[in-house]
């Protein structure tokens, strides 16, 4: 882990099984799964719902920032509280979250490598019972955009060709085959991809354990899919949650600056009027 280019945003199962009982680490679990905390879940942790908690009810947009301030406090988290995150499906949701907390400015998040998937693997404890959190007085900062690529940016930026564009949908999405994977509402008018996008899906930056792949392989990952940092990169999927997670890759696991996720993504883009389409298969199958 210490090869990552900043190993402190990761911790491993061991590690929180050891800290799970520190009064200054809160553990939040994250799953596309909703229903999956409610069966059981690492004793102490807090469960999130990314439909309910995690973005605006009356808006298409993240929290606000007294949404998501509200969110920390009834959570039982301050500001200088260690929190750690994991979830099911290879940390896809807790990645999200973590994007989102990192907008918000908290200093100290970490993902649990392996997420859900490692830690019932290993056969550690599990229990059904909600902690009881003490209510804090959480104070968020003003969001940092410099995170979060919007519309305009994105439109200035492809027709400039001064951006990296990494597309983490599928190669059906990609290709526009599919508007959207199986069973999921949010779609778009039309498939295929922005301009000069590369298609790396995020499910590839991680091995079969559902630990992240290491520094050497993530960086042939996307070197050969053209990424390499030498410009400005903007992440994207459907909505925004999948391209978190190679946003947190991209920036924590490689150190590639500058890195911004659009979280507008195909859904803004396949619907708008006046964008130009690319459809047709990604030029190379990634490994």
């Amino acid at each position: 882990m210490n090869t990552y280019a900043h190993p402190e945003a990761l911790v491993t199962t061991g590690w929180v099984a050891e800290h799970r009982d520190d009064p200054t680490v809160a553990l939040v679990e994250v799953n596309v799964d909703h229903t999956l905390y409610e069966q059981g879940h690492i004793p102490g942790a807090v469960g999130w719902s990314w439909k309910t908690q995690l973005a605006d009810q009356r808006r298409r947009d993240i929290l606000s920032r007294e949404q998501f301030q509200q969110l920390m406090r009834d959570s039982g988290i301050d500001n200088k509280t260690t929190v750690i995150l994991y979830g099911d499906s290879n940390n896809w949701f807790a990645a999200w979250a973590f994007w989102q907390m990192k907008v918000y400015g908290h200093a100290d998040i970490r993902m649990m490598d392996g997420g859900r998937v490692k830690w019932e693997a290993e056969g550690r404890p599990m229990t059904t019972e909600t902690p009881d959190v003490k209510s804090t007085s959480y104070q968020a900062q003003e969001a940092n955009n410099d995170l979060r690529a919007f519309l305009p940016e994105v439109r200035e930026q492809v027709d400039r060709q001064a951006v990296e564009l990494v597309d983490v949908r599928s190669p059906q999405e990609f290709s526009g085959e599919v508007l959207a994977p199986p069973g999921l509402p949010e779609t778009c008018q039309r498939g295929g991809h922005i301009p000069g996008a590369s298609n790396i899906p995020w499910s590839k930056a991680v091995k079969e354990d559902g630990t992240f792949k290491d520094r050497e392989a993530l960086a042939q990952l996307y070197r050969e899919a053209g990424i390499t940092g030498e410009r400005p990169i903007i992440t994207y999927c459907r909505i925004g949650e999948r391209s978190s997670h190679s946003w947190f890759v991209l920036k924590y696991l490689l150190g590639y600056e500058p890195i911004k996720n659009y979280d507008g993504s195909w859904t803004e883009w396949g619907n708008l009027v006046g964008a130009e389409v690319e459809v047709g298969a990604p030029m190379m199958e990634l490994a």
